[in-house]
């Protein structure tokens, strides 16, 4: 550990987290510390692509519980997040969709400059090794693998039919042109092994003198002196520790860990921090407010006429078969390399909207966010609707650090996303009926058609899908906690990295945007690196970092 402190401390080496850390290691002279709740990304659980489910509950899950959702009948929905090297990014379904490219010059109109998406290609070039396109939407020679799952179901080839079948164009690259169509997703694996940001960023950097990786270490909060951030409080091995920031600290927690964290050091909405007992250091409505998530219904059907697709892939006690398990160490190919969701397509519920709202999901296996199984072959299509109205809020409920935060979602709570998603599972249903899928489904595990039924279903069935973000929005300080670098408004030295500064929610998944916005974070410190970084410790601690163990046991768990 650094006698002196560090340049940049980074908190989280979540999907942003560790893209900062590795990007600024990068500079043999830029001392940073990157510090992490959880421990080894390692295992199976994340190496394996179809074994993602298997985290959920388990201590590589943060489990947080939200509030009972008032539009889904009062139900307690879970949010998984993983807590390990590479949160979240080791345990999604890989799924890598950037969203539309109207979404960042939204972003832009909405305050934060330098961020259309002419502005931000260029990052999500960078950190991509794309392994099938190649043109100028893609990168190569990245760290991040991106690619298709090498062994596809063949129900799923048959939905995409049905898709077209229906009307739905056909479409090769969500990322690239245009988002609208039907087809394949490409999704973040390398080799048949899911390809998170730590394994991508992290590894090729772990050796560096400069990067110090600590894990097993719960970050409290931010201490600030006189409008800045200077250090990090953080409790290991049950003893607390303090990690200073000569330049800058950089919050990666994700959508609920930033805004906790930065709840937790005094900058938040006064109210709740009075109720909580935590001293206010800075006002700021904004964090932990405009909390986004896409809804998600679903529909089910038995198989028939001996489909099987990944519903045989678990034997006694839920573990994989022999044969599946052996070919994935083997050769790795087969059913375990699926991320669940092989097909996709992108839709618009209104022909007349600018870009789509639906995310239409297949997944040739019976799939439910409540972890509920089914006693015969099924499989599962879904709908994200990707431009909600609604928004929630991450409020602490507590001074400690080791307790979750009061999560609202408020999902399907207008006029608006009602009718999308009613129209959502007509589509669905349309596709379902089509050849050459039809003949493969047997019994429809839904009610009637009738409108009732459907809105009913909504509300007792539906879930989100794992995209929270936008708690710590980035735009103008009259209704947003970051400015367009990033930077938390009312205090210098501190930054926030991560999904949770969308100023609003894209129309895809989360992942590949979170690792942008790292990127760029990353960015913006090297262009101010050389001149405007202060080589002081502003008087804490002397710049020491206090931690327990032998020295090089906080590093790189291999």
């Amino acid at each position: 550990m650094s006698p002196r402190g560090f340049d940049t401390v980074v908190v989280g080496a979540g999907t942003a987290g560790c893209a900062v850390a590795a990007r600024l290691s990068e500079d043999p002279a830029h001392r940073v510390l990157l510090i992490e709740a959880g421990g080894s990304n390692r295992v199976p659980q994340v190496r394996i692509p179809l074994a993602f489910g298997a985290q959920f509950g388990s201590r590589l899950d943060w489990d947080y519980r939200c509030e009972p959702e008032p539009t889904y009948g009062g139900r307690v929905l879970a949010q998984p997040r993983g807590r390990m090297l590479g949160g979240s990014s080791s345990m999604n379904l890989m799924l890598y969709i950037r969203g539309n490219h109207l979404d960042y010059d939204d972003w832009c109109a909405r305050g934060a400059g330098g961020w259309s998406y002419r502005e931000v290609l260029p990052f999500f070039r960078r950190s991509e090794h794309n392994e099938e396109i190649r043109d100028d939407y893609h990168g190569v020679g990245g760290p991040l693998g991106v690619t298709t799952i090498p062994s596809p179901d063949l129900l799923s080839d048959d939905w995409i039919n049905a898709a077209l079948a229906a009307g739905i164009p056909s479409n090769n690259d969500f990322n690239g042109a245009t988002q609208d169509g039907v087809g394949r997703p490409q999704v973040t694996q390398r080799r048949g092994a899911r390809q998170d940001s730590a394994t991508a960023f992290l590894r090729p950097a772990r050796d560096r003198p400069n990067l110090t990786i600590l894990t097993g270490a719960l970050v409290d909060r931010v201490r600030l002196r006189r409008g800045r951030a200077v250090a990090v409080e953080y409790i290991r091995r049950g003893r607390p520790h303090v990690a200073v920031a000569t330049g800058q600290i950089v919050l990666c927690g994700g959508t609920f860990g930033s805004a906790e964290i930065l709840q937790r050091s005094g900058i938040g909405p006064p109210g709740r921090l009075r109720a909580v007992g935590v001293p206010i250091q800075v006002a700021q409505p904004a964090v932990g407010a405009n909390l986004a998530e896409h809804p998600l219904v679903s529909i089910h059907f038995e198989s028939a006429s001996g489909a099987v697709g990944l519903n045989d892939v678990t034997g006694r006690g839920n573990l994989p078969r022999f044969r599946y398990l052996a070919e994935w160490a083997l050769r790795r190919t087969g059913k375990l390399t699926s991320n669940v969701g092989e097909a996709l397509a992108h839709v618009r519920s209104d022909p007349a909207l600018a870009a789509p709202d639906l995310q239409l999901l297949f997944a040739p296996v019976f799939f439910s966010a409540d972890g509920h199984r089914h006693p015969v072959p099924a499989v599962t299509m879904g709908a994200s609707y990707l431009t909600p109205a609604g928004t929630g809020s991450v409020l602490i409920c507590s001074r400690r650090p080791d307790t979750t935060a009061s999560v609202r979602l408020n999902l399907v709570s207008t006029d608006e996303e009602l009718a999308a998603c009613l129209h959502a599972l007509e589509v669905l249903r349309d596709i379902a009926a089509r050849r050459p899928l039809a003949h493969h489904l047997g019994r429809a595990l839904i009610p009637g058609g009738d409108r009732a039924s459907l809105v009913d279903h909504i509300r007792q069935t539906g879930a989100h899908t794992f995209h929270a973000s936008g708690s710590v929005r980035m735009g103008d300080p009259e209704d947003s906690a970051v400015d367009e670098r990033l930077r938390v408004y009312g205090v210098d030295g501190l930054r926030v990295a991560d999904a949770s500064v969308f100023p609003i929610i894209p129309r895809g998944n989360t992942n590949a945007p979170a690792l942008m916005v790292g990127e760029r974070c990353a960015d913006f410190i090297r262009e101010e690196t050389a001149t405007d970084f202060p080589r002081t410790t502003n008087g804490v601690e002397n710049g020491e970092v206090r931690c327990a163990g032998k020295p090089g046991a906080e590093r790189y768990h291999r």
